[in-house]
């Protein structure tokens, strides 16, 4: 038994919208209340408190931007929990809001602990001078002096037990925690610079924090000592400040261009300067890339952000989104021909005559602007656009080192502008290649109700490979098959459609499973070996490693044959409602060569629900394996009117955010053909038995009421049983399926010999059975057994009665 006393310490994290209505709930958060993530999201979360508080005890005084405190919260056995909650309200770009609620649960009885108290702490204020902080092994805060309390205004009790992103939601926050974790690891030092504004101030202030390890007499490190210097107003480290290791963190955080130039205004005011917009040229036409020419004017512009230290950013004439015209000669257009920034006084003859020029240039006269700089956003030699900015409120003109600092930022956004550029085309060629081989809709058959989702990936890696599909097979029979192929993008997108494509022309030749993975796997290696000769360096991996799962279902038998290449197995739930993974050997993943795949046999009672489904969906978790599936039996297990509704209930059970891995699910419901709709006769192979064999089939489709279809299936059975006859071995036997609005004949026999078309002379007696039955029928083939085959031939009845 698991001693609670060391259990690790953990933070339960939610997200509330400003109504109070749960939008996100972590595994940590069940872990401390009791209720999984779908018995909570969308419900009010005044329904979590104790007290019969309504919703007071959530709305938080208009303009406060955090919270913290102690609330009653309701645990999901009946049981009150007295806990401390902080909670950060977080405003989009777009200027939604939510807040982000977290509590420290301890590691085990009492407060949060380290493992070395009170001898820590005396190390950690002893050698470190000013801002100081102490977290321990899991990097969660254990001492906090004065000056870290007054600098965030929360006090030491309400940040103990928390991580630093956690106390203060920041990009320099997670990237400090990165460089802590390196104090960890390798007991050396981390220095870093960043911008943080403390809590109630009007401005950022640098600051200058070294991060130490905290050893014990025998050299161990058990924590680090966070030490921060405010070097705010030192003019001798501006320039050092002024370029922080979080830029790289703050611009480009997203592949979103307008968030990317909006960073970009927000690193530069009010840190050095007092206003700024942000400029971008028109993109190239797709599939061209941008001109590494000089640009000559007029240059048409599009706004795309806009920042000031005055309300509103009054000095931007031009709205965010929309143009405007920089005239020949102003000082933007020779910024964007030279390539290269430069610094401007209000009073050179470049601004007077730009300001004389262009209206739109009026604000620098009428918000006192009395220095300029014009930098040029470029990456790759090519121009994406332009960043000005100004000063008016400052009394210093803007210097070199100001002007070496905008060109460093404007580059570094550059670069995540073009990239984000090129990604947004990729994604959407991708994507538009991917709808385009995915099934639109599932066909409909009568041996399955089925039901999918697709959800591409949430992250910045790019629409995958997963794909699905429904095969109608022969015999009324039909395939499921699920894949998953490695990487992301336009390549994996390329491999997945091949990959369906060879899957459905295998499927219309009826092999087995566990062949038809053969085959696949041989495929995914000549695909590695063409891509090879034309990828020397290796970057395509041309689908080693693709996984598949494939399963066949018989309605006649409700026999289910699977095979799997390193894929997840199908979950299955009967019709009582038990849960249960199919027991089906995985194989390797396709493209390794040599291995064999290995096929099962299960019988499905009818209403049984297959769940076929990619790792995106277990992966979408933030815990293990067996938890996830846990969950996803536990969203299969209770009862749903239809399909859609089962797979809306899996994907809400399983992703608690935007999945890193593309999900693809496949649900199936079984269904039957009962005894009345099936007919099977064994014949000797004797030619006077075809006219026995005609007799019995129009017996029957007179029992079906489908006299009409008579003629026509009279004829294909005679051609398919002559010549079974004729060619075939003994047993012969024939067997007639009827569908809602298919009929289909089937001959069996116990050769392997495969009959094919020919055409007939105008003298030969025969050769021309097939060739009419290929005439007469919607579709035919042959169906391979272990022994023997099988040719079948299908009929539409649309249009003839008696349809079921």
């Amino acid at each position: 038994m698991t001693d609670a006393s060391h259990e690790p310490a953990y933070t339960a994290t939610a997200t509330l919208s400003e109504e109070g209505v749960v939008t996100e709930w972590s595994e940590d958060a069940a872990r401390l209340l009791g209720y999984v993530p779908s018995e909570v999201l969308g419900l009010p979360a005044d329904r979590l408190l104790a007290d019969d508080a309504g919703d007071t005890a959530w709305r938080m005084p208009p303009g406060q931007d955090r919270w913290s405190g102690t609330v009653a919260l309701r645990h999901r056995d009946g049981r009150r929990l007295e806990l401390g909650l902080l909670a950060h309200r977080w405003t989009s770009t777009g200027g939604s809001a939510k807040w982000f609620v977290v509590s420290a649960v301890p590691g085990g009885p009492g407060e949060p602990r380290t493992s070395w108290g009170e001898p820590l702490e005396q190390w950690a204020f002893s050698q470190s001078p000013c801002f100081l902080a102490v977290f321990d092994a899991d990097l969660r805060l254990v001492r906090a002096n004065a000056g870290m309390e007054r600098t965030l205004s929360l006090t030491e009790a309400e940040m103990r037990g928390l991580r630093l992103p956690e106390i203060a939601p920041d990009p320099v926050s997670d990237e400090t925690e990165r460089r802590m974790r390196l104090v960890l690891e390798t007991g050396e030092p981390q220095y870093a610079q960043a911008f943080v504004r403390p809590t109630g101030a009007s401005t950022e202030h640098g600051w200058a924090t070294s991060l130490a390890p905290l050893r014990d007499p025998d050299g161990r490190v058990h924590g680090v000592c966070l030490a921060a210097h405010d070097r705010t107003g030192i003019e001798g480290d501006r320039q050092l400040m002024l370029l922080p290791d979080d830029a790289g963190a703050r611009i480009g955080t997203t592949m979103d261009v307008a968030r990317t130039t909006q960073e970009l205004a927000d690193a530069a005011v009010p840190r050095f300067a007092d206003f700024a917009v942000v400029d971008l040229l028109e993109p190239p036409p797709r599939g061209e890339e941008p001109s590494t020419g000089p640009v000559a004017g007029p240059v048409t512009v599009s706004r795309s952000a806009a920042r000031s230290v005055l309300e509103g950013s009054p000095e931007s004439r031009v709205t965010v989104g929309d143009t405007t015209v920089y005239p020949p000669l102003s000082p933007p257009v020779e910024c964007l021909a030279a390539g290269r920034g430069a610094v401007y006084a209000t009073s050179d003859p470049a601004i007077a005559r730009w300001a004389a020029e262009d209206p739109g240039a009026a604000w620098i006269g009428e918000y006192g602007t009395h220095s300029m700089m014009v930098v040029p956003l470029r990456a790759a030699g090519a121009a994406v656009g332009l960043a000005l900015f100004g000063r008016h409120q400052r009394a210093e003109p803007f210097q070199p080192e100001d002007l070496w600092l905008a060109q460093e930022l404007a580059t570094r956004a550059a670069v995540s502008i073009r990239k984000a550029r090129r990604y947004t085309r990729e994604h959407t060629s991708t994507m538009t290649l991917q709808r385009s081989l995915l099934p639109r809709t599932l066909p409909a058959h009568p041996a399955l109700e089925t039901a999918s989702r697709y959800l591409p990936a949430g992250t910045d890696a790019g629409v995958g490979g997963d794909w699905f599909d429904v095969i109608p097979l022969s015999g009324a029979r039909v395939a499921l098959v699920v894949g998953d192929v490695v990487g992301h993008g336009m390549r994996a997108a390329a491999t997945m459609g091949r990959l369906r494509t060879a899957v459905r022309t295998l499927a219309d030749v009826d092999l087995p499973p566990d062949e038809l993975l053969t085959h696949l796997d041989d495929l995914i290696i000549h695909l590695a070996a063409d891509e090879a000769d034309r990828d020397p360096a290796g970057e395509a991996a041309g689908g080693i490693g693709t996984t598949c799962l494939y399963v066949v279902y018989d309605p006649v038998t409700r026999h289910c044959t699977v095979a799997r290449a390193g894929h997840p197995p199908p979950v299955v739930v009967s019709p009582e409602g038990s849960v249960y993974l199919l027991d089906v050997p995985a194989g390797p993943p396709l493209g390794l060569g040599g291995l064999p795949f290995e096929t099962i046999e299960v019988d499905l009672p009818e209403g049984s629900v297959l769940a076929l489904y990619t790792d995106g969906l277990l992966q979408a978790r933030d815990h293990d394996i067996d938890d996830a599936l846990d969950d996803m039996f536990g969203a299969l297990s209770l009862p749903a009117s239809t399909l859609d509704t089962v797979c809306d209930r899996v994907l809400t059970a399983m992703l608690t955010h935007p999945p890193e891995d593309d999900v693809a699910l496949l649900v199936a419901r079984t269904r039957a053909l009962h005894a009345d709709r099936v007919v099977v006769w064994d014949l000797s192979p004797d030619p006077s038995v075809v006219a026995s064999a005609r007799r019995h089939t129009t017996d029957q489709l007179t029992a079906w009421g489908l006299d009409e279809a008579a003629f026509v299936t009279e004829l294909v059975v005679s051609e398919l049983v002559t010549n079974a006859i004729r060619y075939g071995q003994p047993p012969i036997q024939l067997r007639l399926i009827h569908e809602n609005s298919t009929l289909i004949c089937e001959v069996s026999d116990s050769s392997n010999t495969a009959p094919h078309l020919r055409r007939a002379r105008t003298f030969d007696e025969g050769g021309r059975g097939l060739l009419l039955v290929a005439q007469l029928a919607q579709r035919w083939g042959t169906r391979h057994a272990p022994i023997g085959k099988t040719i079948w031939a299908e009929q539409s009845l649309v249009g003839f009665g008696g349809l079921g």
